[in-house]
């Protein structure tokens, strides 16, 4: 079978499409492309999320006449919102949060009930169960078994290797991790996240086959969803919670999702029942990969990816039950999923919170809770440097860590004078985040760098071409529901679509890319798209700069240059800034007739 490349820019993992500037977690641009932030404080439009209120900072007991139902699947015979028996309506995330429902009342939800009665205590779907071991009277500390990626290198050389996969038994979360809402001091932690990681799961367990779409917010209700979807062994896609609704109708259509949960622009009629397979037991996550253009595929993930991915990190970046790092980017884009993942796995803690770095809440909260760790884009450090950030200001910080693009050198050297350790690393979606990390210590003698393989996986250079090896790798990719019941078709090696090249200490320089795809703060652009989206503008050309798309005109004076900037930003879902609009007096050919790129990329 052909390996399929990878559709990402290679030059560090993208969020899903559509996606605002992954910066002050943004919703929906406004009419030119700007992003509209939330005030601090003011409560997420997420319908199915419980608002938080005064004394109940995380949510938990938010009442039942305030949520909305969540979308679920209809079953033959039944309604999605009639209830069987408890007349209250609770969502999966109320009642993961514990809102109104005690230890000893097990009776599920009223939709919930509804759409699917269990096959029995601990049932999940088939392949996958939660066991209840001696000392975990809660079910949660599941061992998760080595998927089919762990054995990449003995299927290429004949011989198993017991370093690339993680453990026969990992604990995920570990017993020590602490999830922290952003205003509350305490947080979750021990029996309590273990019992709302259970109630989640028994929740889940009641709907039909078929994958959850969580619009995945940085809240503790979307992550409670999500670590209940894990461990009821359930595929859960965590998706933009602001997604148009065409673009979510879409992706029901083609997923058929068995419910939607916490997004914004969700319809009235919940997902059709579903006509494909069930979904391969292997996969655990979904990530949409196409950018802010086309119509996403998504990345299947599988458990152990996940997991190994999780723990190469936390081995990479030295992390410990010490480390402290709060939600700086959105949890739906794989860098910032694999912040809470390799802290979870390392048993850290994780600082939930929904503002931005623009925002004087999110410094408090970093003050607050003593965060070590901060994790950011090129254009969030770009922010920082305008905004004359001052580590001396957070005496507890002293990890900084970078991926989503290549960052200026100067940026580089700047911020690495600003922590104890700084960490440039380069990853893809298809790879679950991280594929190399730069140490710290190296990043005077290796330039330019994004590092070597993460612990567990191996690059290699074909052609050109990078290609990374590791038990993280996609199973593959998803364009219908069919494809969620696929086995792993890559067996650990992907192509990334990056040139590139490895020094003879195995460090990574990436050159450039096969495909012209462009990132703008982080999110992925199809420049092929966008010159698209151009036409009727007179003759013009698209192509990549540094966290920026030049457009390239020969016809348009500078005020409707301008203008052209902010159409674009307003149809991707992107800042203005985004888009450098230049004149030129007339386009260079190639002896083909074709648009010379090159030549105009030597001119940005």
């Amino acid at each position: 079978m052909t390996t399929p490349r990878s559709h990402d820019t290679g030059d560090q993992d993208t969020p899903p499409v559509p996606a605002a500037v992954p910066q002050p977690h943004a919703q929906a641009a406004g009419a030119l492309g700007e992003p509209t932030a939330r005030p601090a404080g003011a409560p997420p439009s997420d319908v199915s999320h419980p608002q938080q209120t005064a004394g109940d900072p995380d949510g938990t007991k938010a009442r039942h006449d305030a949520v909305p139902h969540p979308q679920v699947a209809n079953e033959p015979g039944r309604s999605p919102v009639q209830p069987e028996a408890d007349p209250a309506p609770t969502t999966p995330l109320q009642a993961a949060t514990g809102s109104g429902k005690s230890e000893a009342d097990p009776a599920p939800a009223a939709p919930l009930q509804a759409a699917h009665e269990s096959s029995g205590p601990g049932a999940g779907p088939a392949g996958f169960s939660r066991p209840q071991d001696a000392g975990e009277p809660d079910g949660v500390s599941v061992r998760a078994k080595a998927g089919p990626t762990a054995v990449w290198r003995s299927q290429r050389s004949g011989k198993s290797d017991g370093s690339v996969a993680a453990p026969e038994s990992v604990v995920f979360p570990h017993p020590e991790a602490r999830l922290v809402a952003a205003g509350d001091r305490d947080g979750v932690s021990g029996e309590d996240l273990a019992r709302s990681i259970r109630r989640a799961a028994a929740h889940l367990d009641k709907l039909p086959p078929g994958p959850v779409f969580c619009g995945m917010r940085n809240t503790l209700a979307s992550v409670f969803c999500y670590l209940g979807a894990w461990h009821a062994g359930r595929p859960i896609a965590l998706l933009d919670p602001d997604l148009p609704a065409a673009t979510l109708a879409e992706l029901a259509e083609r997923f058929e999702p068995c419910a939607l949960i916490g997004f914004t622009q969700a319809g009235a009629e919940p997902p059709r029942r579903r006509t494909a397979p069930d979904p391969h037991p292997d996969l655990g996550l979904l990530l949409a990969t196409s950018g802010s253009t086309g119509n996403p595929k998504l990345v299947r993930i599988s458990r152990h990816a996940v997991l190994a991915n999780a723990r190469a990190i936390a081995t990479a970046l030295s992390l410990g039950p010490g480390e402290v790092a709060p939600t700086s980017l959105p949890l739906h884009y794989s860098y910032g999923l694999s912040v809470l993942n390799s802290h979870l796995v390392a048993g850290g803690t994780v600082v939930l919170t929904e503002a931005g770095l623009l925002e004087r809440s999110f410094w408090n909260d970093l003050r607050t809770h003593a965060c070590t760790s901060l994790a950011a884009v090129p254009y969030q450090y770009t922010m920082l440097r305008r905004m004359r950030f001052d580590h001396t200001d957070y005496p507890a910080l002293t990890t900084l860590t970078q991926a989503g693009g290549r960052l200026a050198p100067e940026l580089v050297k700047e911020f690495a004078a600003q922590a104890e350790r700084f960490y440039v690393m380069y990853g893809q979606t298809e790879a679950t985040a991280r594929i190399a990390v730069l140490p710290p210590d190296r990043l005077d003698d290796k330039p330019g760098s994004v590092g070597v393989a993460v612990p567990g996986g191996r690059l290699e250079i074909d052609d050109g071409e990078v290609v990374y090896l590791g038990p993280n790798v996609m199973m593959g990719y998803a364009e219908t529901a069919a494809d969620l019941a696929r086995g792993d078709d890559l067996g650990g090696v992907l192509r990334t679509g990056d040139l590139g090249r490895l020094d003879d200490e195995g460090f990574l320089y990436v050159t450039g890319r096969i495909k012209r795809i462009a990132k703008v703060f982080g999110t992925r652009v199809n420049l092929d798209d966008v010159e698209r989206l151009l036409r009727g503008s007179g003759p013009v050309a698209a192509t990549s700069g540094d966290d920026r798309v030049t457009i390239w005109t020969e016809s348009l004076d500078k005020p409707a240059r301008a203008l052209l900037a902010r159409r674009l930003a307003a149809q991707l879902r992107l800042h203005w800034s985004g888009f450098d609009v230049r004149h030129i007096d007339r386009l260079p050919l190639l002896a083909t007739g074709k648009v010379d790129y090159r030549a105009l990329e030597s001119m940005t």
